[in-house]
This record gives C-alpha cells, structure tokens and sequence, in this order.
C-alpha cells in the first residue's frame, strides 16, 4: 500500500517519462501536480490516499486525462492555457482541483484507455515475423483492446521502414521513424480480428471519444487527428470487441477449432501491468497448454508490447510455436509507437 509520498512521487516518475517521450507540456503538468495536491478537494484527498500503486495503476494520468478533457472545452481558460504551455502551473492546478472537483473525480475511478492506433505498427512488426516464419495467414486475438482502436489493424496502411503492408487505400497510415533494420518484407493476410477488454469502450459515442482525446498528451495534435480517423473508421464498420475476462474470453478463443494454415495470434499492447499475478499467470499457463499442442499446420504465436519503465521504453516480444519458445524481442519503441528501432 502506498502512502502520500508515494503517490506524489508518482507524479515526478510520470513526469520523467513524459519527458523521454517528448511531451514537455505534459511533463509540465504532471512535475506541478506533485506540489499541487492538495485534500481541499475530494480529488486531491483521494489521489493522495490512493490505497494501490500509483504507477501500475495509471494514477497520475487518470488525473491528466481529466484535467486535459476539461482544458479541451475551454471552459477554463487558465487550465487551457496551461495545456497550451502557459501560465503558473501549481497555482492554476490548486485551483482547479477545487473549482472542479465534481468533473475530475469520475477520472479517477479507472485507467486509461489505449487511445493511440500508431502501437499497431508495433504488433504488426511483430506479425511479420510471424507470417515469415508460419505463412501469412493469421487470426488475431487481443486482450485488453479497449476502445478497439488495435482491432482495426486489417484495416490501416503501415509503412515499417519502407515493407508496406495493408490496404493501399487505408484512411490511416501508420508509418513510425523506423531505426535499424527492416522487419520482414513478407504478405500478411489477416482472417479475423476479435478483442475483449473487461470495461470495453464504445469508439463511436461522443462521451467515450471525448474521453479518449483526453488521454492523448496535449503535446501531440497529430494524434488526435488520427484519432479521428480511426473512429471514423469503426463507425463505417464496427469492430469485433466484446465485453468480459481476458482469462475466460481467451480461454475459450483458445479451445476453438483452428483451420489449418492460420497461425493463431495472441496480441496486447500496455495491458499486461493492469492484469495482476493471478491473471497472468493464468494466460501463461494457458498458451503453455495451447503451445504444445500447436503444430506446423497450426501454429500459435504470441506478439505483446509491454513497457519496461526503468529503461523508459516499450519493447516487442514474440514467441511462437513451433520455432522459438522462448520469447524474443524483436523491437523497442515509443511509448505511442511514434518511432520503432529493430533490436
């Protein structure tokens, strides 16, 4: 259990992190929030009596988000200003925290929402090594998908360090500042996308999508922009994303007939630290289980970007079955996948 100086310095740690994914503002904001707390508010007291872990729970940016949502409407100026890279942090915060106590305080209550479709470029990176070891037949299967902004990965265009995959006609093109060597430059034919998140979000609806702009780092407007698109995008057809436990959801995805030269795919991306030990120990033993039965006709893969906070980064592992048990990473990157540099 966390204490108050904890739970403040979660903020700086935050802030730090930012700062290495080149969001000064946000960073701004999140160094200030650590003075700022205050228990003149119901959102101040709970934040700093936070009885979790403030970094595995996401508790600094749950308070960012709703702080920038609330700047986004300009009904507070000071606070638009701010998320603008103006004015006195810490004062305008300690005001604001009380002034709109009853608005932020929903914020609270749950992480984050995956908000950014350029961490597709990641799994698909991790795809193509995939299709270059088993064939280019995939179905995927992502945990932890959230709004589904992941899900629509048949349908973006990516250009991984010049190997262009997808849809030549994509409303999204997903195309990071490749470092290194490129990936794979093999076809990648994806059957079927389907995703479950315990509390899944609804894309299309203006409360949700204004939540997720909130989420987006005020630094980055070109993120929001994409966005966009890809809402758009799920509201001319819908993703397969469906409400319930990632261990039970996969559990039964796992026991389904497998047509034969389609390699089934496990995918998430920043969802392995909300899960806790039991689950995940569950879905480890669970792919052991379905890896030894995997065969060449059938094969089975897992592709995961998870962050390694110490080093700051996000970083590729995948295995697969038959071939390389063991997992293997294939990549670091950025937190938003705005650069992915091959290992």
């Amino acid at each position: 259990m966390a204490d108050e100086p904890t739970n403040r310095d979660a903020f700086l740690q935050q802030a730090a992190f930012c700062a290495a994914m080149d969001a000064p503002v946000t960073a701004r904001v999140c160094t200030a929030l650590a003075e700022a707390l205050t228990r003149d508010s119901e959102t101040g007291w709970r934040t700093l009596d936070w009885p979790g872990e403030p970094i595995p729970d996401a508790l600094p940016l749950r308070l960012v988000g709703g702080l920038h949502a609330l700047a986004r409407t300009g009904s507070d100026p000071a606070l638009t200003a701010l998320f603008a890279g103006r004015g006195d942090a810490v004062a305008t915060l300690r005001r604001v925290l009380v002034d709109h106590d009853a608005a932020l305080l929903p914020w609270l209550d749950g992480p984050p929402q995956t908000s950014e479709p350029m961490r597709s470029g990641v799994l698909m990176t991790g795809l193509l090594a995939v299709a270059a070891a088993h064939g280019p037949r995939v179905e995927l299967l992502e945990i932890g998908s959230s709004a589904g902004l992941n899900l629509l990965i048949d349908r973006y265009r990516f250009d991984l360090g010049g190997v262009r995959v997808g849809p030549e006609d994509a409303a999204v093109t997903i195309r990071p500042d490749w470092r290194g060597a490129p990936p794979p430059a093999v076809p990648v034919a994806i059957r079927s996308v389907r995703g479950v998140d315990i509390q899944p979000l609804d894309a299309t609806d203006f409360t949700v999508a204004t939540r997720l702009a909130g989420y987006i780092w005020a630094d980055q407007p070109e993120r929001q922009a994409r966005l966009s698109a890809a809402i758009a995008m799920q509201r001319a057809r819908p993703v397969d994303l469906v409400q319930g436990d990632a261990v039970d959801w996969l559990r039964d995805r796992l026991a389904e007939p497998q047509a034969k030269g389609t390699t089934r795919v496990l995918l998430h991306s920043v969802v392995w630290q909300y899960l806790g030990d039991a689950r995940r120990g569950a879905i480890t033993a669970m792919m052991d289980d379905a890896a030894a039965r995997a065969t060449p006709d059938r094969p089975l893969a897992w592709v995961r970007m998870e962050p390694d906070r110490v080093l700051q980064r996000q970083e590729l592992h995948v295995q697969h079955w038959p071939g390389q048990p063991e997992p293997r990473m294939l990549a670091t990157a950025h937190a938003h996948g705005a650069w992915i540099e091959a290992t």
